[in-house]
């Protein structure tokens, strides 16, 4: 039993390492999270103790009648006025910063919408909404308002190392206010079960420098560049791909599946899943429902040779 437990322990610790581990905090919704989780965890070790010890002491003092107002005045103050006071003021202290992290205010507002399985992206600008997908980038040191929602069914966004997770309801708006205090790439997730491809619905959170985000934002609301007669266009708009997705710039102004104007120049390709390499690409491409189960996105299994090779090209390089 002993060594059972022992096998146990590193596969738990092995949960607050990397870049999912909401004990890691690099923002500061995350720190005040993780401040209150380390106070009460100290404070049950401390009532535990208090309680056991006089559990322990109780048992091992023989009957005193003559102490039997003292043990009435402990009851009552140790077992209900300090419990209820304890209690009372980190229930206060968990709304303060509930009403935080909810706030409706923000440097930059970024709405995410969740899809079934990946995530609608979109940066409102005073020039106009600028739309990705599967990525979020934020800028250090500044407090980024979500605004969310839901396409089918209830999802939850939630990157650990930078604040708690909020619900995502079809028909209904809620709010999240992140403000990230350390560059890097964090990790977030969908927390709540939402279909056969939840555990593959992720998404990379880069925090990055204010100068380096704001030319990041400016490259991304720019229209796809294609070169005239481009094969691989013609190819991507022959097998209709255009008609779910977008390319600004294109005649492809597909509304349903994610916006592909900037695609390579993300890191990940699934919703946070694989690589952005060619041969992953391909793969997504021909055998999509192995990579990931259930999606909406057909499989292409007949596409192969040299017009997969130029329909990779092209996709990898709308950076």
């Amino acid at each position: 039993m002993r060594r059972s437990i022992f096998l146990i322990i590193p596969a738990l610790l092995a949960g607050c390492e990397g870049r999912h581990n909401w004990l890691a905090s690099a923002g500061a919704e995350a720190q005040r999270v993780e401040d209150l989780f380390w106070v009460l965890l100290v404070g049950a070790a401390v009532i535990w103790g208090i309680v056991i010890g006089a559990a322990v002491y109780a048992h091992r003092r023989q009957v005193d009648p003559s102490l039997e107002t003292q043990a009435r005045r402990f009851i009552l103050w140790g077992g209900a006025v300090f419990p209820t006071v304890v209690v009372g003021a980190l229930l206060v202290w968990g709304l303060v910063i509930l009403r935080d992290i909810t706030s409706d205010e923000g440097d930059l507002t970024v709405r995410v919408d969740g899809e079934r399985w990946w995530w609608r992206v979109i940066y409102e600008t005073p020039e106009g909404d600028v739309v990705t997908a599967n990525e979020i980038r934020l800028p250090v040191d500044r407090t980024a308002l979500f605004r969310l929602t839901a396409d089918d069914v209830i999802h939850s966004f939630w990157v650990p190392a930078l604040g708690g997770k909020m619900d995502m309801i079809p028909g209904r708006e809620t709010t999240l206010a992140l403000t990230p205090i350390e560059t890097g790439n964090w990790g977030g997730l969908c927390a709540e079960y939402c279909g056969g491809a939840h555990a593959l619905m992720r998404f990379d959170a880069i925090v990055m420098e204010q100068s380096a985000f704001d030319s990041w934002l400016e490259a991304e609301a720019q229209p796809a560049e294609i070169a005239a007669g481009d094969p691989g266009f013609e190819i991507f708009q022959e097998e209709g791909c255009g008609a779910c997705h977008t390319i600004r710039g294109t005649e492809a102004q597909g509304p349903v599946g994610p916006d592909l104007t900037h695609l390579a120049s993300r890191d990940k390709l699934g919703a946070g899943i694989y690589d952005m390499t060619p041969e992953n690409m391909a793969r997504w491409i021909t055998d999509t429902h192995a990579m990931k189960p259930d999606i909406d996105m057909p499989p292409y299994p007949d596409l192969q040779g040299e017009r997969l090779d130029r329909l990779v090209a092209f996709l990898m390089s709308l950076d």
